[in-house]
């Protein structure tokens, strides 16, 4: 038996170390925190956030808000994006689209971003967004420039 990894074990895609704590510490004072987004897991080849379905994330419709769901996507695109370069490396978004599939009215919706292309000075990550019974509500792709940090 080989020491590879079995064919259907992800690949591990991000370069730098960090947990939950220290990704949910950079949300005070954002956008991030003022739609109750909270990041709670990192795969080898996934992170994934939840953000409620509340009174800051409804259009006058009673659904989840589109631009709430985007902002959800690029949260999680742009933060897994950065674990992904190197030193002296940042990632920021150059393009974004969202398909909403489902309306949802109520709960915590659930997004997982992983990577469809991990290159030198782009990135192209999918984001898939599910409601509260595991039901795809929405599916966004997220390109990202990588450039040298400020």
């Amino acid at each position: 038996m080989s020491g590879a990894p079995a064919a259907d074990t992800p690949a591990k895609v991000f370069r730098r170390t960090a947990d939950l704590a220290t990704l949910n510490a950079l949300s005070p004072g954002t956008a991030i925190e003022a739609l109750g987004i909270v990041f709670t897991a990192i795969g080898s080849d996934h992170l994934v956030a939840t953000m409620p379905v509340d009174a800051r994330t409804l259009q006058p419709y009673g659904l989840l808000h589109g631009g709430a769901s985007v902002l959800l996507a690029e949260t999680l695109g742009s933060s897994a994006g950065n674990l992904c370069v190197g030193e002296g490396e940042v990632c920021v978004g150059i393009e974004i689209n969202a398909n909403h599939l489902r309306g949802v009215r109520t709960g915590l919706v659930t997004g997982t971003a992983r990577p469809l292309h991990l290159g030198r000075s782009t990135q192209v990550w999918e984001i898939r967004i599910v409601d509260p019974r595991g039901r795809l509500a929405c599916v966004s792709r997220l390109t990202l420039a990588v450039v040298a940090a400020a």
